[in-house]
């Protein structure tokens, strides 16, 4: 019994502080599942599209119904958090999000799976606000929080990346739905070891919890995007059930922001956007998650469907970009020092936008070297774009509202995400499907069919049979590759948009006064008006450290690696 005491106490006290790096692997394995859940079904999608026979628009819901939700209630569960205790709200995340994944890997329709995948954005809200906050608490000291800030986000990099890997082997070998069931027994075990090594903290929690607000925001978000998905998909804006979500989506959005203005203790401090520096890092965010995480969709498609690769072999095609993600999140710090953050971000997006442009050369054959290429260069880029966002991010904001800055940059993370797979998962769409229209011999019924999808067209195809199915098949595959050209052109033009915007950040890192070493390794500081100071984390002098205190209340998580 005694033993049993002192390993509990010897654990505890491992979470408050004695050794806070334990504290830091609970909370990376738990951003990793999280993470990993939100690419893991990509490579599912076509052998789920065959059982479950979704709709277009179905299988976009399907996919961005996680990361739309998660990113609609990140702000709710963050304050809850604040107030009742984040290692409790994170707990029940864990529950939440074990119980979700059971749903979903026993979903026999699409609209359960749907479901079920909104579920598990429930619980995702839940777990992810959490994990920065207490960070944050376990590391008083600003050197070592911008270490474990580094393998945070170099964490999330490779949960991102490597889900296509794992769901390709699971899909291989099993079915469509394995790829839920590895969250159900490490759920368990992380509810267990959370109740066992986190420290419990909270924020302020001044003024009543806004409730209504963070209802709304949902709602809004929510709006947006189901228009845009619907535009997407081939109807016109004034149809009314495009042009209806969109107007309330756009107006709940606007009521929000207003109420936030008016509430002596907002959700989310509204003031912040009036800096430059920290709305165009928040714009450099979403832009950046809109043009991968969408990419990364139809590029496991044209893997699987136009090259024939298998799961597996299309989890591992992908997976030098999450090598480059990993080294661009290891230079990443002393990369910003050197050059600053207006040409690392801006750099970081020329650089993905030209690995966009290059995979426009694929075609209908496969050229394995090209797509290794642009692949290590859409990691390295967006990464290092990611990162020198995150930074300037929570370095404009003043130091009473970084919790409210770290909310809104979680937020945006997860929200580009979302709007990511909705926009050019629509402009696929909208591409692809005129090129299946007046086919010779194939009935207009079959043509509506196969403009689902690329993989429908195919099973179409196949049922027709003879030159007809043969005629359907090539042309469905001509009207994927130049649905996929127009939409990397897209994409690519969003990401030099995002270039654009990175020049209006801060062109060097301002150091501290009081690191006396500071001329030696940070540039002077430029001689334009005065920005909010950029701190150089890296270059702290050795010393004693500060001793622990209670940090800043916080809201919610902080910027990530590539998806």
């Amino acid at each position: 019994m005694a033993r049993t005491i002192t390993a509990r106490a010897r654990l505890r006290a491992a979470a408050d502080g004695a050794n806070r790096w334990v504290v830091l692997i609970v909370l990376c394995v738990s951003l990793l599942l999280v993470t990993l859940d939100a690419t893991v079904l990509h490579v599912a999608v076509p052998s789920l599209s065959s059982e479950l026979r979704p709709s277009s628009t179905q299988l976009l819901w399907v996919v961005d119904a996680y990361p739309l939700i998660c990113a609609s209630l990140l702000i709710l569960f963050g304050t809850l958090g604040d107030r009742i205790g984040r290692r409790k709200v994170m707990l029940f995340g864990y529950a939440f999000f074990g119980t979700a994944s059971a749903l979903a890997a026993t979903a026999d329709s699409a609209e359960v799976l749907i479901a079920a995948r909104a579920l598990l954005g429930v619980g995702g809200a839940m777990i992810m606000p959490a994990t920065l906050s207490i960070l944050r608490a376990v590391f008083p000291d600003r050197r070592e929080r911008a270490t474990a800030i580094g393998i945070w986000t170099a964490t999330a990099a490779v949960g991102a990346a490597t889900g296509p890997v794992l769901g390709g082997f699971l899909v291989e070998h099993f079915w469509w739905g394995s790829v839920f069931l590895l969250n159900i027994p490490m759920m368990a075990l992380m509810l267990v070891l959370g109740r066992i090594l986190l420290p419990e903290s909270r924020g302020s929690a001044d003024g009543p919890w806004d409730v209504l607000g963070a209802l709304m925001a949902a709602a809004g978000v929510l709006g947006m995007v189901f228009g845009v998905k619907r535009v997407g998909s081939g109807h016109a804006l004034t149809d009314p059930l495009a042009f209806v979500p969109l107007l309330l989506g756009a107006a709940l959005l606007v009521l929000f922001v207003r109420r936030q203005k008016r509430r002596p203790h907002p959700l989310i401090d509204t003031g912040l956007f009036s800096r430059a520096g920290f709305t165009t890092s928040v714009g450099c965010v979403v832009l950046a998650m809109l043009a991968l995480v969408g990419l990364q969709l139809i590029a496991v498609q044209y893997l699987q469907l136009i090259l024939g690769l298998s799961p597996l072999e299309t989890g591992l095609r992908l997976l030098p970009l999450t090598f480059a993600a990993m080294a661009a999140g290891a230079t990443g710090s002393s990369t910003l020092r050197r050059i600053g953050p207006r040409r690392m971000v801006g750099g970081g997006f020329v650089l993905t936008a030209s690995a966009v442009l290059l995979l426009v050369l694929m075609g209908q054959h496969d050229r394995p070297l090209l797509l290794t290429t642009a692949f290590v260069l859409l990691g390295f880029g967006l990464q290092t774009t990611l990162f020198g966002a995150y930074e300037s991010m929570l370095s404009e904001a003043p130091a009473e509202s970084a919790g409210g800055a770290a909310s809104i940059g979680e937020t945006s993370y997860q929200l580009g995400a979302g709007m990511g797979i909705a926009l050019l998962g629509s402009v696929m769409n909208a591409a692809y499907a005129p090129g299946l229209e007046n086919v010779r011999g194939v009935p207009a019924a079959a043509s509506g069919a196969a403009a689902n999808s690329l993989g429908e067209a195919y099973q179409v195809a196949e049922r027709l049979g003879g030159s007809a199915g043969a005629a359907l098949h090539a042309a469905a595959r001509h009207a994927f590759v130049d649905g996929l050209h127009i939409t990397l052109m897209v994409s690519a033009g969003l990401l030099l948009i995002g270039a654009l915007m990175a020049l209006r950040l801060p062109r060097v890192m301002e150091c501290p006064q009081e690191l006396p070493e500071g001329p030696a390794e940070c540039p002077a500081p430029e001689p334009a008006p005065a920005k909010v100071a950029l701190t150089k984390p890296a270059a702290r002098p050795a010393g004693p450290r500060l001793p622990h205190r209670r940090e800043p209340a916080e809201t919610a998580g902080s910027g990530r690696a590539a998806h």
